[in-house]
């Protein structure tokens, strides 16, 4: 459980920083359009706090916690810092305007479209594994 509550706190603080860097980056270059960078904040605060907050409680009330859940947590990690990172990329890249050739521009979207895969994936597979705990202690 240790492990859950010290996830939330990080992305908490992810989320925190996500959101001042796009009030701040916007505002230093003066850019009032839409931006990626305006997501950051919600995908940490949603996908990383209230996720693991999420899964302390479940742990709490249901012991799901397996010998696959870490290599599982560990591809959510890597899903989520993924998306994200490539959403500040995407976001800087449409603040600053830098001409960007498609191929850069595909890779952007690839590559945050793999984190979102890999984020998805390993949501499925904690649900699966909360699911088979929940129908266990109903038995």
């Amino acid at each position: 459980m240790k492990r859950y509550i010290n996830s939330a706190l990080l992305y908490a603080v992810l989320a925190m920083a996500g959101g001042v860097f796009y009030r701040e980056f916007t505002k230093f270059n003066g850019f009032t359009g839409k931006t990626a960078l305006s997501v950051v904040h919600t995908h940490y605060f949603l996908l990383g706090m209230v996720f693991f907050l999420a899964l302390l409680l479940l742990e709490k009330n249901f012991s799901f916690t397996g010998a696959k859940t870490g290599r599982v947590l560990a591809v959510y990690h890597v899903g989520l810092n993924l998306a994200a990172a490539m959403l500040v990329t995407r976001g800087v890249t449409q603040v600053v305007a830098p001409a960007l050739s498609s191929g850069i521009n595909a890779a952007i979207s690839g590559v945050a479209g793999i984190g979102h895969i890999l984020l998805g994936v390993s949501m499925i597979l904690l649900l699966v594994q909360i699911r088979h705990s929940v129908l266990a202690a109903q038995r």
